[in-house]
């Protein structure tokens, strides 16, 4: 792009047709997402699958890593556009196999399909960011995208609902369909000013096809699995949630860069943090609800408002840290945002152990929506900034690994721990351990911030300019 262009906004042209059609993308994949969640339950009964319904959410977050790590090293080849391509045909395969599935095996193949299509989706679309918008926009781009995941949060569940209601659970699959090609028409133009891939002034040599990675995936795939899977298979299941866990850090190493699961400062602690946000936020939001139900007698509905504030909050926060831009430094708002999750997910705490009133959670909470929405855009932000043209996909896809299996392993984690207690103690011990993640994700967020050797060989303070960080 052309500097008389960097000081455009992402809805002004030349930025228009892109932003409206990634934003819808990432609408789409969000919106399948929460309406899976509301269906389900009729799907299963429905199709009698309801030994398969854990494996219907678990099957897409474990083919999605795989998607992943697929998707960044091909965009690192030959950049975005063919990736991009495909990862929506994948979805919209599996969205077509689920919504004309008769049969719960067949839908549980349309959702591997679609969490494959999904999982390379997001990667592809953060490579294409890096080649279309100037640093400059990158804040206000990744707050449209937390945006775009926040809004059908709010309106996602009610839809499914109705769709299933008046029409049939089909639809809620196959109507997206109609939708994703024009958001995906609405990118080409973009897709092909950009350029094939990187130039060849600044990559000597093509980056490879990283099979090994690709295998490691699969592993980290697998093992995710078996972790989620582990709390159904009685007597063994704690040995299978080990050996799983251990798997998953031995195979997710290769998947992230050198000296994430070490912290070491800079682009690995960026990778590190999300992870750890993902996992003590989303590790703790699933059994909110399920508190305010069984021990204050929420209605469904009214409990789900909770969230409701939470997706606003983050919204808001989004909005508000894109339009400040350098005024906030990045690791400022890493900072801000992890402590504002950890006093949020204490607040849980203290309301299930001490029986407090609901309100002291519920008003945490929102805190937690806040401080996702500062840190989340912004961590996108660092991986950018931190990442050259040739590992751009990599450290994509390793941020987008990075969250999704920290959310799983967390979930895992916290459903052995839940179904473990037996007592009312249940609930306290679930946000004790994702309190725990929280506390750690603060004391690793100082660490995003990359350093620079002095002259006199020492090391200065952060870097505004850091050095690009290679994967390899």
């Amino acid at each position: 792009m052309t500097s008389d262009t960097s000081t455009a906004g992402i809805l002004r042209r030349p930025y228009l047709l892109a932003t409206v059609g990634a934003c819808a993308l990432v609408f789409l994949s969000a919106f399948e997402s929460l309406a899976v969640t509301t269906i389900m339950p009729l799907v299963s009964r429905d199709l009698d699958g309801a030994s398969l319904y854990a494996l219907a959410f678990a099957g897409p977050l474990a083919t999605g890593v795989m998607g992943m790590v697929a998707a960044g090293n091909w965009s690192d080849r030959r950049g975005p556009a063919a990736p991009l391509y495909s990862s929506v045909a994948l979805f919209v395969l599996g969205l077509l196999i689920a919504g004309m599935a008769g049969t719960m095996e067949i839908l549980v193949l349309g959702r591997l399909v679609q969490g494959l299509g999904g999982g390379a989706m997001t990667v592809a679309l953060y490579v294409l960011v890096a080649r279309v918008y100037p640093p400059a926009l990158h804040p206000k781009i990744f707050a449209a995208f937390a945006a775009s995941w926040v809004v059908p949060s709010l309106v996602g569940p009610f839809a499914a609902g109705v769709v299933a209601q008046l029409s049939s659970w089909h639809w809620v699959f196959l109507g997206v369909v109609g939708l994703v090609v024009p958001a995906l028409l609405m990118v080409v133009p973009a897709v092909r000013g950009m350029g094939s891939g990187p130039d060849a002034e600044s990559v000597a040599e093509p980056v490879p096809w990283a099979f090994g990675r690709m295998g490691w995936a699969a592993l980290a795939a697998v093992a995710v699995l078996g972790l989620n899977l582990s709390a159904e298979v009685p007597g063994v299941g704690g040995v299978i949630a080990v050996v799983a866990l251990v798997l998953a850090l031995v195979a997710v190493r290769p998947l992230v860069p050198r000296g994430t699961l070490t912290a070491r400062r800079g682009l690995p602690s960026v990778i590190l943090v999300r992870g750890l946000a993902s996992a003590a936020f989303f590790g703790a939001e699933v059994y909110l609800p399920y508190l305010l139900t069984e021990r204050y007698a929420f209605t469904p509905t009214f409990a789900g408002l909770t969230l409701t504030g939470a997706a606003l909050a983050w919204a808001g926060a989004s909005a508000v840290q894109g339009r400040l831009g350098e005024k906030l430094a990045d690791d400022l708002a890493v900072k801000i945002g992890a402590a504002l999750v950890l006093i949020a997910v204490i607040s849980t705490l203290v309301t299930a152990a001490f029986a407090l009133p609901a309100a002291v959670a519920i008003g945490g909470w929102i805190l937690a929506g806040a401080g996702m929405g500062l840190m989340y855009p912004r961590l996108s932000v660092m991986t950018l900034a931190l990442s050259s043209e040739e590992n751009q996909g990599f450290n994509s896809a390793a941020m987008s690994i990075s969250d999704s299996l920290g959310g799983a392993l967390s979930l895992a984690a916290t459903g052995l721990v839940f179904a473990a207690f037996t007592t009312t103690n249940s609930f306290a011990g679930v946000f004790a351990l994702t309190a725990v993640i929280a506390v750690v994700g603060v004391l690793m967020a100082p660490r995003v911030a990359a350093r620079v050797a002095s002259p006199d060989g020492g090391m200065g303070a952060p870097d505004a300019k850091p050095e690009l960080s290679r994967h390899a």
